[in-house]
């Protein structure tokens, strides 16, 4: 009876472990960790190029009264700068530098059979930046001075051309495209102040303003 007994329960225990192994086969295996890209980060110095176009206005008023008109044109240059990220701000300095052709004219009004004219050579503007990451997007508001020359001109008298500082503010977005490489679309506005030319130049003491809209797009490389 006993070796009955003890034979049965043999025969359980082996169905018993049986099973346990078939179901441990049955179980599939734990998927592999998922690989986390780490977050781009935006710190560091970085130097690039930059060109688009300009839309603006300029002013020209004296004793006679007041002739506006617009200016148009584009630029293109070199661009510097220095980011700084904390968590997703980034906060950066930037400075730039264009050879320009942005001018206008008239004949018109107090400007009238005088060809009245201004015109921007270079630009330069050193700006602050504060932007928001979205990872590998980067949109950004900026502002701070802006320098220029204006060259003024009223018909054969001599032309003048004074540097002139203002202030320029805008925004933009720039992303990440592959390794070190940024680009960029940007917005500014940029007011050059007001300048007194001369009779001497403009036949009366004049004052005159300039300011543009630009639009521009750049290419950044990341250290």
């Amino acid at each position: 009876m006993k070796k009955l007994l003890l034979a049965s329960v043999g025969v359980l225990a082996l169905g018993v472990a049986s099973a346990s192994a078939a179901d441990i086969a049955r179980r599939r295996a734990p998927p592999p960790a998922p690989v986390v890209t780490p977050a781009y980060n935006w710190t560091g110095f970085y130097v690039g190029i930059n060109g688009g176009g300009a839309f603006g206005h300029s002013d020209f008023s004296n004793t006679a009264g007041t002739n506006g008109y617009n200016v148009t044109g584009g630029l293109v240059g070199g661009t510097i700068g220095y980011n700084y990220q904390i968590n997703r701000w980034v906060l950066g300095l930037e400075g730039d530098i264009d050879w320009a052709d942005i001018s206008g004219n008239s004949n018109t009004g107090i400007c009238a059979g005088l060809a009245c004219s201004s015109k921007n050579d270079w630009l330069a503007t050193v700006r602050g930046r504060v932007g928001y990451a979205f990872d590998r997007f980067l949109p950004y508001v900026t502002g701070g001075a802006a320098f220029g020359d204006v060259k003024t001109s009223v018909g054969a008298l001599p032309s003048q051309t004074n540097t002139q500082t203002g202030w320029t503010a805008g925004g933009g977005l720039e992303f990440a495209i592959n390794g070190p490489w940024t680009a960029k679309v940007e917005y500014l506005y940029v007011d050059l102040g007001n300048d007194t030319c001369p009779a001497a130049n403009c036949g009366l003491s004049t004052n005159t303003d300039f300011h543009t809209n630009i639009v521009r797009a750049g290419l950044n490389y990341r250290f």
